[in-house]
């Protein structure tokens, strides 16, 4: 499996995600796919630490195929890769903006957070929030990949954003985005805000 590049990729994401504050201790996952099979960061590892050679590796079903064992939330990396064959890599954390989200009552479970730019939209679109299910809880599977066949991103409901793209770096991005929008959802509340109207937002998605 000639996965050396895919493999230095990994690891730079991990460390930026990590010297950002993206992600904390061991949480947060990353998996790209090669092939038949998918790259994935190991069980119980920190991406500011995970090495090269540390990536396990499953196959599109999550089955382990080699290397160590992998996140226990790999599965549900298989299935956003299995309803997305266009993109090939997935990043999830517990970033605290996204994560402080997810934990408030009342959102719109078919958008969580609100059109408040124009590249939240032309990058993440609309949000759905899933409803909450313990950390690697393999009942979470079939929603998730049901979810993301209309959907690069998802939100887990008290727990943090799913992003799928067609690079590593196009789901960085979107990682980023909801994060940032995150925040700015969470500063301005109480006060009045005006997001981007439907036809607003319609015109980016197209």
């Amino acid at each position: 499996m000639k996965d050396s590049h895919e493999r230095s990729d990994i690891v730079a994401a991990a460390r930026s995600l990590f010297g950002r504050s993206l992600t904390h201790g061991s949480t947060g996952n990353i998996s790209v796919r090669v092939g038949d099979h998918i790259l994935v960061t190991p069980t119980g590892s920190s991406l500011g630490a995970v090495q090269a050679e540390d990536l396990a590796v499953i196959d599109l079903q999550g089955r382990h195929v080699e290397g160590p064992k992998p996140s226990k939330e790999a599965f549900l990396h298989a299935a956003i890769l299995r309803a997305r064959p266009d993109d090939t890599a997935v990043i999830h954390t517990h970033s605290t903006h996204s994560a402080a989200v997810s934990c408030l009552a009342d959102l719109d479970a078919a958008d969580a957070l609100p059109p408040l730019t124009a590249y939240f939209v032309m990058r993440i679109g609309r949000l759905p929030l899933l409803p909450y299910h313990a950390p690697g809880d393999p009942s979470l599977e079939q929603l998730a990949e049901r979810t993301a066949v209309d959907h690069r991103a998802q939100l887990l409901s008290n727990h943090g954003p799913v992003v799928a793209g067609p690079s590593l770096q196009a789901a960085l991005d979107g990682l980023e985005e909801i994060e940032e929008t995150a925040k700015l959802f969470l500063l301005l509340q109480g006060y009045p805000v005006r997001p981007l109207s439907e036809k607003e937002a319609a015109a980016l998605r197209a």
